[in-house]
């Protein structure tokens, strides 16, 4: 190979590492150029693709909103992507610390991905705020005054839907996750409600995508419903092919099984699965309601909690750094900032505990068809009320 060719080849090969920039238009406050650099971290290729696109739209739709800007000063974003890969995530985390000085990284899929880049992150000395995975380990006795979690604490959820089974008088429960950090937490959260009897627990790999011997064990159980957690390529799988082998008589709890980012491929199939979270597209509230018109405007689709959640990390931290007359360097004076300030969240009710995990309220939700033959799922009833997570209590939180 000519050294020309060679130069190109690796010229080309490092532009495609980069990660994607979405700069502010115009200057600083009072003509200075000091800005805001966030890092913003999503799954955004692979299987896990579609909750970090959600994601990614989210924030691109607050960003929009806000001009560009956080608490008034020009805001920079890279867009990297971890590849649903814990050590990419960690590489390119640093690089974006090291090489490009971001003042945050935001985003946050998968709960394997959080878990590798938290130390390197936090002990830089930087903030992280994960706008979806929220391990247990970050709730406990792991709490750390850099890191913030907008979206909730993984066990929640899953708690939720076992206050559902319990009150609906489930005696006999099937639970199926895949097996790493969120599936564990999902069991944990499940059972922490939920009274009854498990006939069987099956742990799957991340990547499986054939459930025909895991719907056999199930129809061989005849459990009263069936407990599952498997998000984006997983879940839509899980879905057509529970529908394909007629198990529709057994009811689905699930969480993160069914959502925004996986109806549009699951279709009628999810139609009556029922889904537990902190939000839905139909939540009441003016300002949940702009929030999916303008989302839908600018992208096409309905969004996710993914979406909402990184939609609320956007004006969270232009409120913090507004609030500081953006001054970044304080950094105990910003992390109070976060902690306290009010900002104008799609959910009615949202603050933070003492271990950095919103205190909030969480619903029972059902797969539903639009009139406009979009799916998207809708608020059955309120069962948590500004729930605090079962690890809270562990935090001792550093100064």
């Amino acid at each position: 190979m000519h050294r020309r060719t060679l130069l190109g080849a690796t010229a080309a090969t490092l532009a495609g590492l980069a990660p994607a920039v979405v700069r502010a238009q115009g200057s600083g406050p009072q003509g200075g150029t000091a800005g805001v650099k966030v890092a913003f971290l999503a799954t955004l290729s692979g299987p896990g693709a579609a909750l970090g696109t959600h994601m990614r739209d989210g924030w691109l739709t607050a960003m929009a909103q806000l001009g560009n800007t956080l608490g008034g000063l020009p805001a920079e974003t890279l867009m990297i992507d971890d590849e649903l890969k814990p050590e990419t995530a960690v590489t390119k985390a640093r690089a974006a610390i090291e090489r490009d000085k971001v003042d945050f990284v935001v985003g946050l899929v998968f709960s394997n991905i959080l878990g590798a880049v938290a130390r390197p992150v936090t002990e830089s000395g930087t903030f992280l705020l994960s706008a979806n995975a929220g391990p247990s380990p970050l709730a406990g006795k792991g709490c750390n005054p850099f890191f913030f979690a907008t979206s909730y604490q993984n066990d929640q959820n899953h708690a939720t839907m076992g206050q559902v089974a319990q009150e609906e008088g489930y005696k006999r429960v099937f639970v199926l996750v895949p097996n790493y950090q969120a599936g564990k937490d999902a069991v944990a959260g499940f059972r922490s409600r939920f009274k009854g009897e498990i006939v069987d627990e099956l742990y799957v790999p991340l990547s499986q995508l054939d459930f025909a011997a895991e719907l056999a064990k199930i129809a061989d159980a005849k459990p009263d419903a069936l407990f599952t957690f498997m998000p984006g390529a997983l879940g839509v799988n899980l879905v057509r092919q529970y529908h394909q082998a007629g198990l529709g008589r057994i009811p689905v709890l699930s969480t993160f099984t069914v959502d925004e980012s996986t109806l549009p491929a699951q279709g009628d199939a999810a139609l009556g699965f029922f889904t537990a979270s902190d939000w839905a597209p139909n939540l009441p509230g003016e300002r949940n309601t702009q929030f999916v018109k303008a989302f839908e405007a600018a992208h096409g689709y309905v969004p996710a909690s993914y979406a909402a959640h990184a939609y609320d990390t956007a004006f969270l931290l232009d409120a913090a750094i507004k609030a500081r007359g953006g001054k970044l360097g304080d950094k105990p004076a910003l992390r109070a900032a976060i902690e306290t300030v009010s900002f104008p969240s799609v959910r009615p009710s949202f603050k933070f505990g003492k271990n950095h995990f919103p205190v909030q309220d969480f619903y029972l939700c059902k797969v539903a068809k639009r009139p406009d033959g979009k799916f998207q799922t809708e608020i059955v009833r309120k069962v948590l009320t500004e729930d605090v997570d079962a690890y809270a209590a562990e935090c001792r939180m550093p100064a």
